[in-house]
């Protein structure tokens, strides 16, 4: 899958809008926002920031891959959650909510809408405490082209490796 998006983050009244664009395939991923670059391949995750010309490589820990992706995520809290879906008004999406039955801490609701046409997610909401956050994705498509889930440092990039 390939999109753009916007990421709009509400805390208290105050909204702000981050536009983006992200291509997955299965856990595989590459995300850029805001003058930051995520890859994952599998194994190591890469972060690129063109404000320090950095590049940062890891090994992630699940958690870390659930926090980073929202569809990971829903995957993993499925069990500790209510989980409703319906039908969209006009019948065009499939509406999934998922209420983990622990309100005390953490994510209190996340909503996925997915186009029924061919199952692409078009947007994605998730309400903890105080803060919503709203990723809605432009125009999703299937890719057929092959895409690379690395990032290649430039001869002046800084890399950090943190792997073990």
């Amino acid at each position: 899958m390939q999109s753009d998006y916007v990421a709009t983050v509400e805390e208290n009244g105050v909204k702000q809008d981050y536009p983006g664009s992200i291509t997955m395939k299965g856990e595989l991923f590459l995300l850029t926002m805001s003058g930051h670059h995520v890859a994952f391949d599998g194994k190591t995750m890469y972060t690129y920031s063109e404000e320090t010309d950095e590049l940062t490589l890891t090994e992630p820990q699940e958690e870390e891959l659930t926090e980073t992706n929202p569809l990971l995520y829903a995957k993993a809290v499925a069990e500790v959650c209510a989980i409703t879906e319906e039908t969209s008004k006009d019948g065009t999406q499939t509406i999934v909510t998922l209420t983990p039955h622990d309100q005390t801490q953490g994510v209190n609701r996340f909503v996925l809408k997915i186009r029924n046409a061919d199952l692409m997610p078009l947007e994605v909401e998730v309400k903890e405490s105080l803060q919503r956050t709203i990723l809605k994705f432009t125009n999703p498509a299937y890719i057929s082209t092959p895409v690379t889930f690395t990032i290649e440092p430039d001869e002046t990039t800084f890399v950090n490796d943190l792997r073990l």
